[in-house]
């Protein structure tokens, strides 16, 4: 019925604006990480595997709480 169209606008919104927050938050970290003293063997590819990873864990707890 018309209560399932708003539920999954709902989640599709949510989604969407999950999506942009995860990609904003990746993005200011590696700009914030370019400024600072990293390693050469942990910079590009590395860095960017353990902010993904230490995001996902974050976002995994949230999941969790709610």
């Amino acid at each position: 019925g018309l209560g399932d169209v708003y539920k999954r606008q709902v989640v599709a919104i949510g989604a969407g604006l999950g999506l942009t927050l995860a990609l904003v938050l990746m993005a200011s970290i590696r700009e914030t990480s370019e400024l600072s003293d990293i390693p050469t063997i942990a910079r590009g590819t590395g860095l960017t595997l353990i902010i993904a990873g230490s995001l996902s864990l974050a976002f995994m707890g949230f999941a969790g709480l709610l």
